[in-house]
């Protein structure tokens, strides 16, 4: 989305994964006003383009620590769209809670494997903490919101963490 070309006729741009994950952050820093249309995978976000129910969408190709991501360039290959921009944003890991949770309490973390990845050194500091790998980090945040339980917590970015109302 070069320039102020795609400014004012995207509106409505896909991403993979649920409100306040990174790729809703690549989102705003390419089109201030966007309207974020989450989906569910990388080739729903290609659909949901190629349908005209997103103006454009945003997909995550590569990651400095993790390295390209095969299935968003799959999904491109898949589908007749094409990519007219990039930005880089920085990711910043949380670990978040409900209120009141500690981490002396925490049994187990969810978030995407790659997240998971990415946060081995925490891992290997607290063994006793089972990993579990979901498909979005902000979707692992929504989910511990959801269920309110102070033994489990989310990886996700700290717009996920306020979206949700965890620490």
């Amino acid at each position: 989305m070069p320039g102020g070309r795609y400014q004012e006729s995207c509106v409505r741009v896909g991403f993979q994964g649920e409100l306040g994950a990174f790729s809703e952050e690549a989102i705003y820093e390419l089109v201030a006003e966007a309207e974020a249309v989450p989906c569910r995978s990388f080739d729903a976000v290609v659909l949901a383009v190629e349908q005209g129910t997103a103006d454009a969408g945003v997909l995550p190709v590569e990651n400095t620590l993790a390295g390209t991501v095969a299935a968003a360039y799959d999904a491109l290959a898949g589908g007749s769209t094409r990519v007219v921009s990039e930005v880089a944003i920085p990711i910043r890991h949380c670990l978040l809670g409900v209120p009141g949770a500690s981490l002396q309490s925490l049994e187990e973390v969810r978030s995407h494997p790659v997240a998971l990845s990415q946060c081995r050194g925490f891992f290997a500091l607290h063994p006793g903490i089972l990993e579990q790998a979901v498909y979005d980090t902000a979707g692992a945040a929504r989910a511990v919101a959801s269920a309110g339980v102070p033994t489990v917590a989310a990886i996700a970015s700290r717009g996920a963490g306020v979206r949700y109302g965890l620490d």
